[in-house]
């Protein structure tokens, strides 16, 4: 049977990297397809709210969840050699950086510039995670998704996924009803390394191997970012901005040093950090709310900040950069109320919460 913690309204402060302490009626972990199944139904069938997670580590809790947290723990993975790729079937309740690890002790070379992502394999699909010139959706074959009112399993594949910067179909239309279970990797054997202007300190040899650009993510990300074991976090909490040329222009005829990255469509991205660091807000905390120091798009929990502290000072951090950039900065973030998800621009806008 599925794993459960059965003390009533337990805290989820170790299970989730922010380390709010709100509680939730239940919390349960469930590690086959039909577990899953059976314990939604019964939320249905008792008119229960519940959540699937993985890590909870690019979510914040607003309030104490009035239904059931399920922890999605379903293992597997399957790799197919075909003659010029590999193909991997991985379960939704795999860590990520497991996998990466995992594929790199098989000789098998491509996912190493996404290394020490936190979060499970799900989780990466919902989000389209991505790091140093490498998405998700550049590797995705397929997202396998599991209809939690009749149960039955269908395959997204990529092109119908509708990944894009930090997003994907699976966050709005496949949301309530549906579950991701599986997805589909592959994996090109023809490999060539990926290297960013930002990871160019760190290499020491011209012919870099993948071993090689692994350590260099990881110690990169290491020194970067807050440990979440020791310093609550989810990681980064805005995005960094999509902008037109012309609004890029403005920008640069203020400020000249302002990073940028061309995208499709004659689009801009711009770092948010950036916006953050030149706004100088000083070492401005709310309660043990503060931004973390070495990277600015980070809000971190000192030790025992509320919700509210952390919605109060990203609050103040969107409206300054609205203010003197004109630019309104977009969540990262996923956040949780009550009853279920919220829509962050509608918390930042104070239309609710």
């Amino acid at each position: 049977m599925y794993k459960k913690k059965c003390s009533r309204n337990p805290s989820l402060k170790h299970l989730n990297t922010f380390a709010i302490d709100i509680t939730a009626k239940k919390i349960v972990f469930v590690t086959t397809i039909q577990q899953l199944i059976e314990i939604s139904k019964k939320c249905k069938l008792y008119n229960i709210p519940y959540i699937i997670l993985g890590e909870a580590s690019n979510i914040l809790f607003l309030q104490n969840y009035t239904g059931v947290v399920i922890f999605n723990r379903i293992k597997g993975i399957k790799i197919i050699e075909q003659h010029d790729s590999w193909l991997l079937h991985v379960s939704s309740g795999e860590k990520w950086h497991n996998l990466v690890k995992l594929t790199l002790n098989l000789g098998i070379f491509g996912l190493e510039n996404l290394a020490f992502i936190p979060g499970y394999i799900g989780s990466a699909a919902i989000q389209n995670i991505g790091a140093y010139g490498l998405e998700f959706k550049d590797i995705c074959q397929y997202v396998e998704i599991l209809s939690l009112k009749n149960c039955t399993k269908m395959k997204i594949y990529k092109k119908f996924c509708q990944f894009s910067y930090r997003n994907s179909i699976f966050k709005y239309k496949y949301e309530n009803e549906y579950a991701i279970i599986k997805v589909g990797i592959k994996i090109l054997k023809n490999w060539k390394p990926i290297i960013l202007s930002s990871m160019k300190h760190y290499i020491q040899k011209k012919n870099i191997n993948a071993y090689q650009i692994f350590n260099i993510i990881c110690k990169i990300r290491k020194n970067k970012l807050p440990d979440p074991k020791k310093t609550g976090n989810a990681g980064s909490f805005f995005k960094n901005p999509i902008i037109t040329q012309k609004k890029l222009k403005k920008l640069i005829s203020l400020y000249k040093s302002i990073p940028y990255f061309p995208q499709k469509n004659s689009l801009v991205k711009i770092s948010a950090g950036w916006l953050i660091d030149n706004y100088k807000f000083n070492n401005i905390h709310i309660g043990d709310a503060s931004i973390y120091q070495k990277q600015k798009l980070i809000l971190i929990n000192k030790k025992n900040a509320t919700p509210q502290d952390i919605i109060q000072l990203a609050k103040i951090i969107h409206s300054c950069i609205l203010n003197k950039f004109h630019i309104s900065l977009e969540p990262e973030i996923d956040f949780i109320g009550a009853f279920g998800k919220i829509k962050s621009l509608d918390v930042l806008n104070h239309k609710v919460y």
